[in-house]
């Protein structure tokens, strides 16, 4: 579904992603793993169009989308989830829900509020309650379920469990495996490793912008150079 070729990226003179090459397959569950300043954020938005990119190739279903927009890349079904959630603090859930079928998704926006409903019911017993006055893990909730409201083909997840309680991060993570298991390809972008590693299929390790690792997400977890690095073992 989504392939990557030699990608460079990055910022002014500074060069962030040093050619990378990865794939996510319908139905999926990729990782992206690593510490803050690797560039995982910055992979993000080259694959959303929110960041030109320098060189290579992105194909999104068989097409290049390295040169398209955002909003062509978000009409194609690739949606991120940006880190930080970025929600409309001013709106309440339910007009930050409908704006997530903006683009995209439109046509179907009542049904599918109600389906962000069912997956998240405490979004619906706040439905007029101003975003803002939402706990981190309520807001993280919104935010996903902004993104599911563009009926995404592709749902790219930047740090969802970032500032979250313990308690949020497992129900975020279970959250992820439903979603999952109702069909979405997921490429969940992550500090977390180890949960990261048991959810995902397949994981690629990002140092420095390049992959220093990439594999099985079960041959990952038994790695001694990730053990070491990561897992302090």
């Amino acid at each position: 579904m989504l392939e990557v070729r030699e990608l460079l990226a990055g910022y002014g003179g500074a060069e962030v992603l040093r050619g990378i090459d990865m794939e996510v397959g319908a139905g999926e569950i990729v990782a992206v793993l690593g510490a803050n300043g690797v560039g995982k954020t910055t992979l993000n938005h080259a694959l959303s169009g929110l960041l030109a990119h320098r060189s290579g190739e992105i194909r999104f279903d068989g097409s290049r989308i390295d040169r398209a927009s955002a909003a062509e890349i978000v009409n194609a079904g690739l949606i991120q989830v940006p880190e930080g959630r970025r929600i409309f603090p001013n709106l309440n859930v339910r007009e930050n829900l409908e704006l997530g079928s903006y683009r995209r998704g439109r046509e179907r926006r009542a049904a599918n509020i109600e389906r962000v409903y069912a997956v998240f019911p405490r979004l619906e017993e706040r439905a007029r309650q101003t975003a803002a006055t939402l706990s981190g893990g309520e807001q993280q909730m919104l935010a996903i379920g902004r993104g599911l409201m563009a009926e995404p083909r592709l749902l790219i997840l930047d740090e969802p469990s970032l500032g979250l309680s313990p308690l949020f991060v497992e129900e975020m993570f279970g959250l992820v495996r439903r979603l999952h298991a109702e069909g979405l390809a997921i490429l969940l972008v992550e500090q977390n490793v180890v949960q990261s590693l048991d959810l995902a299929s397949r994981a690629y390790i990002l140092e420095n912008g390049v992959f220093a690792l990439s594999g099985a997400a079960a041959e990952l977890r038994e790695d001694p150079a990730l053990k070491q690095a990561y897992l302090g073992m």
